[in-house]
């Protein structure tokens, strides 16, 4: 059907018309353009009215797929109101309209960097060129321009709809920013803003008696909360306040212990500080370490309770450095704060002497090191001296930690000696004397979420320091040294720098915030929504964004399980190490099970574990049974948000005290393991202080780099590489072993290797064996193809 010319120009007017909202500027290619005019006003009206504000990162912003249009039940209107379109025509209009400079201003004027400009082109272009019908609208214009009836320029309109539709964030750019609209967090709290808070800073170095205080004062209040970093210091604080007749409930992420038997909530609770609650009214709340405010990943949980904590009076306990962060974060809430400072109970001395050997240790040591690996060879050498050492460091179970430190401390027990990470820094009461630093060296994560290697800070060398000596235990003076002697000059150096002030506070985006980001954006996925809310968020300079790559990490792992964003949310901000394949891989099951609406129950879970579970052999099965034990926290953790879906939690806790006990047997076994593991793996490590000596060779004696390598242990092997530090650590010299004039090996070095349980009889008696035939060998290859000759060592080709 073809309709006469005047009703085919009455058409396109129309078209026009309702495209321009009736402005039609009629004329040649010249002619000015109303709608493009007035977008510039109004873009040039918002962009004055965002000054100050940051331009979002569009990198960020994920194109969404745009289909070929399909003709309605009219067919192919256009086409029947002009003609087919001609394709290679349109081609050229379009890269003409591509490189007009007035078209890519326009389009930076209503939210097109150059990077988005050029994705919405490509995919503009892509939509018209294969798709086999078109709008009457854009039909109509692209056969004016290719006629020369039309502009170049009036494809703008439909470029920019299309645009929307695939970016669909640049429709609604502005209630995205007022979402991510981090500048005035105390408003959050609106329970906390409509009473007058008393606030009290405990300042002070560890064993200055500012948390005891603080408790004092809530165990003495109508109604209190306790917020502590960890499990274990919010366990404390329940056993201390029931033990001291006060009533007191206890809230983790993954248990809850109430008091009162009928299941009514008692009027104080110990809790971690994520799980406190902003709502509840009390008398008094102590926020314990407010130093870790700082903190980039878990900063956000102290930033809440800080300013969200409906109580009459905020004990805040921590390091000094603080205060004048507090202090600034309290202005803008209208409330004061008040200091107390605390100096330590106890001295503490640093030594001028390293250790150096662990010959030198004596009852109360701790050796701190910031690897599992160091732990793992640190104790084998304890105990190869005929020493029991405890063992502590941060994956071990919180019942482990427990009972290895009451081992420890136990006057009765002969084990004396502790190797431990960091982890004794905070929860643990321990009875040490010395503190020695293994190294200086930590690994941490940067702001940008990056792993480095750096020197520990001074707040941490004083956190760990500071557990020697402790007020109420049986040494009155504490000590801290270094294992090497190069690092004792740098520990000094650390401990007598002043600790940099806090400058900001840690935020993170709620639940809330990104379900209203996912109603603008439903097509996002979670991670991408995390990262455009980042990219908006504004903050002033009191707070920062806490790092969300766990959180995106999880959000991508189960992206493609089918979840409703609220437990999709939930998920994602389960406390789990990334690191851990085990552990994810269990959380992407739990996923999987949780959308099918199939509740996890205890012999589900069983199955997935492999419950019952036996000891452990080696070390691998030892660190198997902590990533067990999380698996376990985790499914306790989900019980508490998913009761429903998640239905055994008390069997499940049962078991997990089982395993408790199993890894228990294990850590008291350790060096056994660390045995059993190098037996089986066919590799010996050489620690630090263990030299192997290059000396002349002579008659009956043979360099360790002559010898064939494939036969030594791993941790014989000459190298030549400068001395590190660690369990694989070698000297800046090659070893050697001792032979007599038949290969057996002879003298101190065997003897210490075996003294250490670095070898074993047997397999000394392996190497010579091994030595012994490739010697034979060889001098048979030699006598047989060179005649008579030294032998040097030749590595067999």
């Amino acid at each position: 059907m073809v309709f006469p010319m005047s009703a085919r120009c009455s058409a396109r007017l129309l078209s026009r018309s309702l495209r321009y909202g009736g402005r039609l500027a009629l004329g040649g290619p010249s002619r000015a353009l109303s709608w493009p005019l007035t977008a510039r006003a109004s873009a040039a009206s918002s962009s004055s009215s965002n000054d100050g504000v940051r331009a979002p990162d569009t990198s960020l912003f994920v194109p969404l797929p745009v289909p070929p249009a399909a003709p309605g039940p009219e067919g192919d209107v256009g086409a029947e109101l002009t003609r087919p379109l001609n394709k290679s025509e349109a081609l050229k209009i379009l890269n003409k309209f591509y490189k007009r400079k007035e078209i890519q201003r326009l389009g930076s004027e209503n939210g097109l960097d150059a990077r988005l400009f050029h994705q919405a082109f490509i995919s503009f272009r892509k939509y018209i060129m294969e798709s086999n019908y078109l709008s009457p609208d854009i039909h109509i214009i692209l056969n004016d321009i290719c006629c020369g009836a039309g502009h170049v320029d009036d494809l703008f309109p439909f470029f920019m709809r299309h645009a929307k539709q695939i970016f669909p964030m640049l429709e609604c750019m502005d209630d995205l920013r007022k979402i991510s609209d981090l500048r005035l967090p105390p408003n959050w709290y609106p329970e906390a803003r409509a009473i007058q808070r008393k606030i009290v800073f405990h300042s002070g170095p560890t064993n200055s008696g500012k948390t005891y205080h603080a408790i004092q004062r809530y165990l003495a209040a109508k109604s209190g909360i306790y917020c502590g970093p960890l499990k274990l210091l919010a366990h404390e604080i329940f056993q201390k306040s029931n033990d001291a007749n006060v009533p007191c409930d206890l809230v983790t992420g993954e248990e809850r212990v109430c008091v009162d038997s009928e299941g009514r909530p008692a009027a104080h609770v110990a809790c971690t500080i994520e799980m406190c609650s902003v709502t509840t009214p009390y008398e008094v709340a102590v926020i314990d370490e407010i130093q870790m405010i700082k903190d980039p990943s878990r900063g956000w949980a102290w930033t809440r309770a800080l300013l969200g904590l409906c109580a009459e009076e905020i004990h805040v306990c921590g390091e000094a450095a603080a205060i004048n962060l507090v202090t600034e974060l309290m202005y803008t809430t209208g409330e004061e704060v008040e200091v107390r400072n605390y100096k330590r109970l106890t001295p503490i001395t640093v030594l001028d002497e390293a250790l150096e050997s662990l010959d030198k240790l004596r009852p109360g040591d701790c050796i701190v090191c910031f690897s599992k690996n160091d732990i793992y060879s640190v104790s084998r050498q304890i105990e190869a001296r005929g020493l029991e050492c405890a063992v502590i460091y941060g994956s071990l179970p919180p019942g482990t930690k427990l009972t290895q430190a009451k081992k420890f401390n136990d006057p009765d027990d002969p084990c004396k000696i502790m190797v431990a990470t960091d982890a004794i820094g905070m929860g643990l009461n321990l009875s040490i004397k010395r503190i020695i630093f293994n190294s200086l060296v930590k690994p941490t994560v940067n702001e940008k979420g990056e792993k480095e290697m750096d020197t520990i800070t001074t707040s941490q060398a004083l956190q760990i320091s500071g557990r020697a000596g402790r007020f109420s235990t049986v040494f009155k003076e504490g000590e801290v040294t270094t294992m090497h002697r190069d690092d004792l000059l740098l520990l000094k150096e650390i401990l007598n720098k002043s600790v940099d002030p806090i400058l900001t506070a840690g935020l993170h985006p709620t639940a809330e915030q990104i379900e209203m980001f996912a109603y603008h954006l439903p097509d996002a996925t979670l991670s991408n929504l995390i990262d455009i809310f980042v990219s908006l968020s504004q903050v002033d300079g009191l707070y920062f964004v806490c790092n969300v790559d766990d959180f995106k990490f999880l959000a991508d792992m189960i992206q493609h399980i089918p979840l409703n964003l609220r437990a999709r949310y939930v998920f994602c901000t389960a406390p789990i190490n990334k690191k851990q394949p085990y552990v994810c891989t269990s959380l992407l099951k739990f996923a999987r099970q949780f959308s099918r609406n199939e509740p996890l129950t205890f012999d589900w879970l069983c199955r997935h574990i492999h419950w019952p579970l036996t000891p452990p052999r080696n070390i691998k099965d030892l660190v198997h049974l902590e990533a067990v034990h999380d698996v376990l926290d985790l499914y306790l953790w989900l019980s508490y948000r998913f009761m429903d879906m998640f239905p055994d939690a008390t069997l499940v806790r049962d078991i997990q005290k089982e395993l408790d006990d199993i890894i228990q047997i294990g850590v008291l076994n350790i060096t056994r393991l660390i045995r059993a593991s190098q037996t089986t793996s066919g590799t010996v490590t050489v620690p630090d202080d263990f030299p192997l000596q290059r000396t002349t060779i002579s008659e009956g004696m043979l360099n360790a780099e002559d010898l064939p390598q494939e036969t030594l242990p791993s941790g014989m092997k000459a190298q030549g590489q400068r001395r590190g530090r660690g369990p694989k650590a070698m000297s800046s010299r090659p070893g050697e072993a001792q032979m007599d004039t038949r290969g057996r090996v002879q003298g101190a070095l065997a003897a210490r290797l075996i003294q250490q349980g670095l070898l074993t009889k047997e397999m000394l008696k392996q190497l010579e064996d091994e030595w012994l035939a490739h010697h034979n060998g060889e001098a048979s290859d030699s006598s047989e193809n060179r005649g008579p000759s030294t032998f040097k060592g030749k590595k067999r080709k």
